[in-house]
């Protein structure tokens, strides 16, 4: 039992030092995208809900 993890865990590290791992400038870059694109949705998905809100309050009365 103990010897399938050793070897996994040694497999997991060899193939972890197999990674490219990101420059600081793509990490800033794609930080940038996925804040943007978050704030692009919130505003997208607030709209959307604010128009449902009308719209049921039209239809309720």
């Amino acid at each position: 039992m103990f010897e399938k993890i050793k070897t996994f865990m040694k497999e997991a590290y060899q193939e972890a030092k197999k990674v490219r791992w990101p420059t600081k400038d793509e990490l800033t870059g794609l930080t940038v995208a996925v804040v943007i694109s978050s704030i692009i949705l919130l505003i997208f998905i607030g709209i959307i809900d604010h128009l449902f809100l009308n719209f049921v309050k039209l239809v309720l009365g």
